[in-house]
């Protein structure tokens, strides 16, 4: 038994900004949507995929905010995309896949959390994490939970994890907390570099093991001692990156992996299908390429 969990906020943000807008007969952007609905339909036709679940963002923000004032948020994000959530997990849930929409936890918590349960089942042979999101190099056990890059096809088991970050899985967080993650808000500590951060974490693993004094470090960092100060003087700040970093895998979002099977779209989804093929595409975003859909869906370029 294969289990595929989908980050649904990254597919819908990927297809957002690589479709053309589409509009259904009432007006409303269902685009990324309609491609996110495809691609998984493209998973389950494919044959290997029987077993899944998706986690998206219903609210962007999380208790990682009340934790870090910089930590992301909704400010920025295109209102033609945030509508589109509430759609998504409507649509996908009419297919008959299990959704979990997050609102106090996000949506890769959900993500570690439903790995953790599916590992648990000894008739899973493997989890597959499907979003490029390196905070999830964290959920990675052996070959058995892989993270998988849906658009670059790599797939990164933990000697691929250790490969590109040159830590094991288990130290991804303090890793991400001594670098920072511009994406998620924060910044690291200055000075700390991916080189560096690397070769100190691969000799002691997590940010409490690392010795006081540099000269105890024997690691290949660059301009160790001023690291070393950087650090003595932010701990704190960095074990509160570490924190945001560091996923939940307690939350309870099922008993028994039987419920993530696919056993075919609900007697809703016809509607919800007549609806998303029922649209007017109009330009690309970010080109200057016109599109022209006839209500049938079928794109041609003019």
């Amino acid at each position: 038994m294969l289990v595929h969990l989908l980050d649904g906020t990254y597919e819908l943000f990927r297809h957002f900004y690589a479709l053309p807008s589409s509009k259904d007969a009432q007006g409303h952007e269902v685009a990324a949507v309609r491609g996110v609905v495809s691609s998984v339909l493209g998973m389950i036709r494919g044959g290997e995929t029987t077993h899944i679940g998706v986690a998206t963002d219903h609210v962007i923000e999380s208790f990682r905010n009340s934790l870090w004032r910089g930590y992301k948020t909704s400010a920025g994000v295109p209102r033609e995309l945030l509508s589109q959530f509430p759609l998504l997990e409507e649509a996908l849930t009419a297919l008959g896949v299990v959704v979990w929409p997050m609102v106090e936890v996000e949506a890769d918590d959900a993500l570690a959390s439903a790995a953790w349960l599916a590992a648990k089942d000894p008739r899973v042979e493997r989890v597959v994490i499907c979003t490029p999101d390196k905070d999830l190099a964290q959920s990675v056990v052996g070959t058995r939970v892989v993270q998988l890059n849906r658009r670059t096809k790599e797939v990164f088991d933990e000697a691929g994890v250790m490969k590109k970050f040159g830590v094991a899985p288990a130290s991804i967080p303090d890793y991400l907390a001594l670098v920072g993650d511009s994406s998620d808000g924060y910044p690291g500590l200055a000075g700390w570099g991916a080189k560096s951060t690397s070769a100190v974490l691969a000799r002691f693993g997590h940010i409490e093991n690392i010795p006081a004094d540099w000269r105890d470090w024997h690691a290949n960092a660059t301009n160790a001692a001023r690291l070393a100060q950087t650090l003595a003087d932010q701990r704190d700040l960095a074990l509160l990156f570490r924190t945001l970093a560091t996923l939940r895998s307690d939350v309870p979002l099922f008993k028994n992996v039987d419920e993530l099977k696919w056993t075919g779209p609900t007697p809703a989804f016809t509607a919800m299908a007549a609806r998303l093929e029922g649209t007017t595409t109009r330009t690309k975003r970010g080109s200057g390429m016109r599109a022209s859909v006839s209500t049938t869906g079928t794109r041609r370029r003019v």
